[in-house]
């Protein structure tokens, strides 16, 4: 199946025609509506704003970097499971060790860890001040 970017705009080109064809008046914000529907979201807005996140295709074996609890660090994908919301649970193997601690009086050195991450590669869990313990992307 295409991806939705492949396929929006095409879609939305046939439905705009069927509609025509079909001699109703057509809004500008009602045309799309089926084609959102049969994506699964409720409106032409969730989908666009959704087609515009381009989604990698999380393996293992990618060579990846980013920020993890502020540290930043490349590494390589040990594992990926990826769920239908496009949600991926991967394990990250640094290539050093990333100290997870903001204190001067000691470390705490991690060399893998397991994360959840978005189609953005942003995890959903956020330190106190609101940045994502995880922000990973391919090298």
């Amino acid at each position: 199946m295409a991806k939705i970017p492949e396929r929006k705009a095409p879609e939305a080109k046939r439905e705009s025609a069927d509609s025509g064809a079909k001699s109703t008046e057509a809004t500008g914000t009602g045309t799309p509506e089926p084609l959102t529907q049969q994506w699964g979201m409720r409106d032409w807005n969730t989908l666009a704003a959704r087609a515009q996140v381009s989604a990698v295709a999380w393996q293992p074996g990618l060579r990846v970097s980013g920020r993890y609890l502020g540290q930043p660090f490349t590494g390589v994908i040990k594992n990926a499971e990826p769920d239908p919301q496009d949600i991926w649970s991967l394990t990250v193997r640094f290539d050093e060790p990333v100290d997870v601690v903001e204190s001067e009086h000691f470390s705490a050195l991690r060399r893998q860890v397991n994360c959840t991450i978005d189609a953005r590669g942003e995890s959903a869990l956020k330190t106190s001040d609101g940045v994502p313990h995880m922000v990973i992307g391919p090298l």
